[in-house]
């Protein structure tokens, strides 16, 4: 584990393992006494019979889409998952409008904009996101591949949470995949409540995934 971590080191890239507890139990045991700390989240899937469900009775003027390598929505949907997991949870949060600027920023300075705009054109992401007034409210990515795709990322600025947004996005995530052939979706809830949001949309808790990251 040590030399894996080394070379995530020299490449510059995140030193972080992610795996099923109940197929690989071994790897936390590992990777906490290599010094990284181990978090838990509901690793679900979508049952393939579940009905696509319709986004509906949004909030005022708010509209979801798929959101483009083109469309200028696209910084600030990648920065709002940012705030929300700088404030977990399913609560209304301190981070607003003004954050979500200095967010955007800081995606475009730090290459982020420009590595989504690839991979978009590549066929390898999808991002949607619910706007208003010209800006990204709530957001999530899905990764498709050979049939297969991970809902990922999905995150509400903390100042607009508890009015269906996420939900609203994951919809859109799920009905866009499907259209790109996927059979399989899954995802990773960030803990038990938000877990039965998603369950609202026909997921499914199958087992346990683990993220091994450095402590902060």
């Amino acid at each position: 584990m040590q030399k894996v971590r080394a070379r995530q080191r020299e490449l510059g890239i995140p030193e972080s393992f992610e795996c099923v507890a109940e197929t690989t139990p071994t790897l936390r045991t590992a990777a906490e006494e290599s010094g990284l700390v181990v978090h838990e989240h509901p690793l679900m899937v979508l049952d393939p019979c579940t009905a696509a469900a319709p986004v509906v009775g949004l909030p005022g003027n708010i509209s979801v889409r798929i959101v483009s390598a083109d469309d200028p929505m696209l910084p600030s949907a990648l920065a709002v998952p940012h705030l929300a997991f700088a404030e977990p949870g399913t609560q209304v949060g301190l981070a607003g409008t003004p954050q979500l600027a200095r967010a955007v920023d800081a995606r475009v300075a730090d290459g982020s904009v420009k590595r989504a705009v690839l991979r978009i054109r590549a066929g390898l992401t999808v991002v949607a996101a619910a706007v208003e007034h010209g800006s990204a409210l709530s957001a999530g990515q899905h990764q498709p591949l050979a049939g297969v795709s991970e809902i990922v990322g999905v995150g509400t600025l903390p100042t607009a949470r508890r009015r269906g947004l996420a939900l609203a996005v994951t919809a859109a995530l799920i009905a866009d995949a499907r259209s790109r052939g996927a059979e399989t979706v899954f995802l990773s809830a960030g803990d038990g409540d938000i877990a039965k949001i998603y369950a609202r949309l026909g997921f499914r808790e199958i087992g346990t995934a683990l993220i091994a990251e450095p402590a902060e």
